[in-house]
């Protein structure tokens, strides 16, 4: 593989989407959106800021203590002031007596010739070696007690805000899935799976970062800034003359380079949010896959995708990495020109400009060691600030960009709703009918015209037709998956409009074709639906489905445990379990979609027997095209077109001579219509 192709385009833009415009209004925004997921763990976050903003306090003490200790008195030999020597619990010969370094002002009237022998008259002793020593260990055992205060609380708060922000993201999560359930199927069916996974599992997850990165972080690195800023002007004006001139540059690049951070960005999340669709979809066909010895295609769609993905990231990070290159050798350029004329005045011996107003506390009335590293400290403090501002903007256009596309999910609402007052679902059940639907998945292409039906309770109803003639649709829009265009369907006279979805749901059940299995055992299989089924119930419904057979010779029965989606059972052991799921739910209405599709003949007859008997009282509809199993019910409605073009029993569709149901069979069974009216013999089920 040439590996070139990993760093090459990063002047192509590609054909990604513009990004959307991301003022500070949208981000705000945004940011208030999310709110409802973060109220629940208010409480902790108002401790976390607590525990952030003392914490912090008692650092920034801590260092000028320390660096004054170190620096001017250990190593220099000048004496304490009163409150280090409190803080040591040292006595009065350790505490300076020099009026200027207490912060005060002499009483007395001074000449000139008492300032001239100031320096040698009057000059304060310094610490002993003996003494130096003292404070020495005294600082070292407080540094010691520090540091393991500082490991303890540390890890504690790191494990603390780590469980307050996965909450919060569990919080998203939870309602965008609920969101993504609840959205007809018109938006899944136009839309990736992959998409969505990746919105739910990585977009939402920037909402964990959006405290930390977008208020926290750049409160901190803004703190950082103005307090070090602050100190620069405390010790002299014009050392953050030269911050401010510096930092005019730095604000202009990462203005200017907002917009391409952007759109990489953005072209990253579409990259992967590809890749994963291009893996679930290749995972969920492997058997089509392999069947079709399709492996080196796929492999090779997903490497183009995952190369797509690689260097969607590598250019983001390359831009991040190149603008922040750019403010570092501003910066470093800053740095050498304070160093410089800071120890300058220290050999001139200049006065600092606030110095002798925090004198009793600290010794920095004149430009000294401490002083020094002080303020370089306090810079690089200023510096690190201003690099994380500006790393905080650059991850909040990535950051802001997710929760765009997180929110995408949440803001789309649902076409299926329920209305203000519902009714309840009608019981006992006596009649379904359709009047007048119309139906189209698109604008101008409908899919169900002036559809009429009706079914008793008792009955089975088969509805037949050419494939993608709507059969399907016809019964989706019974369990209110989408909504006619025009035309009602009804229950008892009780238009399912006026019914809350999960009441009609609940009392209407579906086996579909393509059965779905699950990692668990048979019995949660079978009771999936029904969380509260007992296991007498489970056993029944499988003695319907003619699953009880082939269960029991399994090594642990109905608790054996399947495969991933019941890869070790055969199609139509999979299909009978899917017809169990459906019976052990017992709802008034049952809709069977080829239900026998992949079932033998004799296993069929005895299947279409059992839910007969089953289902006297009930309603059932079945979608097929076996004529098994269609002669059977007590009325056959066939679509074509859209319509329902003939509808009653098969003997009596079967004797219109130019019937189009007579034509269908005929054609079903590949021989002249009427010549032949025994079953399909389908295909074997074991």
């Amino acid at each position: 593989m040439n590996d070139l192709r990993f760093i090459g385009g990063y002047t192509d833009k590609g054909a990604v989407e513009l990004p959307p415009t991301m003022t500070f209004r949208r981000m705000f925004h945004l940011g208030l959106k999310t709110w409802p997921f973060m109220r629940p763990m208010l409480k902790h976050l108002l401790v976390l800021l607590a525990l952030l903003f003392s914490g912090g306090l008692t650092f920034l003490v801590g260092a000028f203590f320390g660096t004054d200790l170190f620096y001017n008195k250990v190593l220099i030999g000048e004496k304490l002031q009163p409150i280090q020597a409190t803080v040591l619990f040292l006595g009065e010969e350790y505490v300076t007596t020099d009026p200027l370094k207490l912060g005060k002002k002499s009483t007395t009237e001074s000449t000139p010739d008492d300032k001239n022998n100031s320096k040698s008259a009057d000059i304060e002793p310094e610490l002993t070696k003996a003494q130096r020593k003292t404070v020495r260990n005294r600082f070292l055992v407080w540094s010691a007690i520090g540091g393991v205060l500082i490991a303890v609380f540390g890890a504690a708060a790191w494990y603390y805000s780590t469980w307050v922000w996965q909450s919060i993201n569990q919080n998203l999560r939870v309602a965008m899935v609920e969101r993504a359930e609840s959205l007809s199927l018109r938006f899944h069916n136009d839309s990736r799976v992959g998409d969505a996974i990746f919105r739910v599992y990585q977009d939402s997850a920037m909402i964990i970062n959006l405290l930390e990165q977008g208020v926290i972080a750049p409160l901190r690195a803004l703190y950082g800034i103005l307090l070090g800023l602050a100190f620069a002007t405390a010790f002299d004006p014009w050392i953050a003359l030269i911050i401010v001139l510096v930092g005019v540059p730095i604000g202009w690049l990462a203005v200017a380079s907002t917009p391409r951070i952007r759109r990489r960005a953005l072209a990253n999340r579409i990259a992967n949010s590809n890749l994963t669709s291009r893996l679930q979809e290749a995972f969920a066909a492997i058997k089509v896959v392999k069947a079709n010895r399709a492996e080196a295609r796929i492999f090779d769609r997903f490497d183009q995708d995952s190369i797509r993905a690689l260097n969607a990231a590598y250019f983001l990070r390359l831009d991040m990495v190149l603008l922040v290159l750019a403010v570092a050798l501003l910066g470093g350029g800053m740095f050498i020109a304070i160093e410089y004329i800071t120890v300058s005045w220290v050999i001139d011996g200049r006065e600092t400009f606030l110095g002798a107003l925090v004198a009793a506390f600290i010794g920095f009335v004149v430009w000294n060691v401490g002083a020094v590293r002080i303020v370089t400290e306090r810079m690089e403090g200023l510096a690190f600030s201003a690099r994380r501002l500006l790393e905080v903007w650059m991850r909040m256009q990535d950051l802001f960009i997710a929760l765009e596309r997180a929110f995408y999910l949440l803001d789309q609402e649902p076409e299926v709703v329920d209305p203000v007052d519902p009714v309840r679902f009608p019981s006992p059940i006596g009649r379904v009918t359709w009047r007048g639907i119309q139906f189209a998945y698109e604008t101008g292409k409908p899919v169900l015209r002036d559809i009429d039906l009706d079914a008793n309770a008792g009955t089975v109803t088969a509805i037949v037709g050419a494939t993608g003639t709507g059969k399907s649709t016809l019964m989706t829009l019974l369990l209110r998956l989408y909504d006619p265009e025009a035309g009602s369907i009804a229950i008892n006279g009780v238009d399912l409009k006026g019914m809350a979805i999960d009441d009609i749901r609940a009392n209407v059940t579906v086996a579909l074709q393509k059965n779905v299995l699950f990692a668990d055992t048979v019995a949660n299989n079978i009771s999936l639906g029904t969380p509260g089924a007992q296991r007498a119930d489970i056993e029944a419904a499988a003695r319907i489905a003619c699953a009880d057979t082939f269960i029991e010779t399994m090594p642990k029965g109905y608790d054996t445990e399947l495969g991933e989606r019941g890869g070790k059972l055969s199609s139509g052991q999979r299909q009978r379990l899917s017809i169990a799921r459906a019976v052990v739910r017992d709802t008034p209405i049952l809709i069977l979609d080829e239900p026998t599709a992949s079932l033998d003949a004799r296993t069929e007859q005895q299947v279409l027997k059992n839910l007969a008997d089953w289902g006297r009282g009930r309603v059932i509809f079945v979608i097929t095209h076996r004529l098994s199993t269609i002669r059977n019910a007590d009325q056959i409605a066939l679509i074509d077109g859209g319509r329902i073009v003939e509808r009653g029993a098969h003997d009596a569709l079967m004797a219109i001579p130019d019937g189009r149901y007579r034509a269908f069979v005929g054609a079903e069974t590949e021989e002249p219509s009427g010549s032949r009216t025994g079953s399909q013999s389908g295909r074997e089920d074991e």
